[in-house]
């Protein structure tokens, strides 16, 4: 399946990007998936095996985050035009809406002095000195200040840690029983080495993440491929996921979602398009982690790689994983 995709996947780790990779493609009830490589470079070499969990870093936006807001809004208790200021009344503009945040389009700009030195209430606090920029509502600009938003709004709905929401109200009724905030460590694929926490494995990644633990929204969340080809496979698939929402709200996200509707995001997710000029949806993480869906296809690309192990940066995989995709689009449709 998808042969010149394949073997970009496997040039990951023949050519030194990466350590490893797990991979799923899926064409309709079919699969190809493989594991190959290795898990762990440094200070040992272990050999990559199937069903290990990974830090998926911003997966966790969409999977959890994304979905719980999904879930609320389909239930009626929120809208996407809600303004943030209604859910969390310290925040500093009444501009910004739950839209501008799923999209990256709410222009939240600033500077935390010390940051990853800060304590979880410090953190918190220091969210609600930031500012909003010149870009709202006209650029796309990525970053994970607006989930940690969307993340404590979710709190107030639910009175609990969001990732204890995602895990209620997403993880186990979608039976993702391999997915969690708080995994063992030797069911874990390391990732970063670093001077001062070592060895990273089985705890977040993420700097902001680490910081606020059960209070993140916008990573955290450990994964196995199996666990995100069911993911995958629930979105693809409408008749299961009507056992979830009321509405068929997921349709929403192949649509530019963004307040012009024309800045390539969905609620969310980042917008791609197939061969045929059909939405996509897709989303990156920073570990080294990557899914296309296209759902009018009943198409998808899941890869999981340790790509900040043992050290980051690793800009390389960045331009070889923007070749994979732009492969596969042109690929899978032939």
């Amino acid at each position: 399946m998808n042969e010149k995709t394949t073997s970009l996947l496997h040039r990951l780790v023949s050519d030194g990007i990466v350590p490893g990779v797990s991979y799923t493609m899926i064409h309709g009830e079919e699969e190809q998936n493989e594991t190959f490589g290795r898990r762990q470079l440094e200070p040992v070499v272990r050999e990559l095996i199937p069903g290990l969990k990974y830090d998926v870093a911003s997966l966790t936006k969409v999977v959890g985050t994304t979905t719980v807001i999904l879930k609320l809004v389909d239930e009626g208790r929120l809208a996407f035009d809600d303004k943030v200021i209604e859910y969390l009344p310290d925040f500093f503009d009444n501009r910004v809406t739950i839209r501008h945040l799923l999209t990256h389009t709410s222009g939240i700009t600033g500077y935390i002095k010390n940051r990853n030195e800060l304590d979880a209430h410090e953190l918190l606090a220091a969210l609600y000195t930031l500012h909003v920029g010149p870009t709202f509502e006209k650029e796309v600009v990525y970053t994970d200040i607006g989930m940690i938003f969307l993340g404590l709004i979710i709190e107030k709905f639910y009175d609990e840690p969001v990732q204890r929401v995602i895990t209620e109200v997403v993880l186990e009724p979608l039976s993702l029983t391999d997915s969690t905030f708080a995994p063992l460590q030797s069911e874990c694929v390391p990732t970063e080495i670093t001077k001062k926490r070592g060895l990273i494995q089985g705890i977040v990644h993420d700097p902001k993440a680490n910081i606020l633990r059960e209070h993140c929204g916008s990573a955290g969340l450990f994964m196995t491929m199996k666990d995100l080809v069911k993911f995958t496979r629930w979105l693809l698939s409408e008749n299961v996921r009507k056992r979830f929402f009321k509405t068929d709200i997921v349709q929403e996200l192949f649509r530019d979602q963004t307040p012009t509707h024309n800045l390539g995001r969905t609620y969310g997710w980042d917008l791609r398009y197939n061969r045929a000029n059909d939405v996509c949806i897709y989303h990156t993480g920073y570990t080294g982690t990557f899914i296309l869906i296209d759902k009018k296809m009943q198409d998808a690309l899941i890869v999981l790689t340790n790509r900040v192990h043992p050290h980051t940066p690793n800009d390389k995989f960045l331009v070889r994983r923007d070749q994979i995709i732009a492969e596969y689009l042109g690929e899978k449709d032939i």
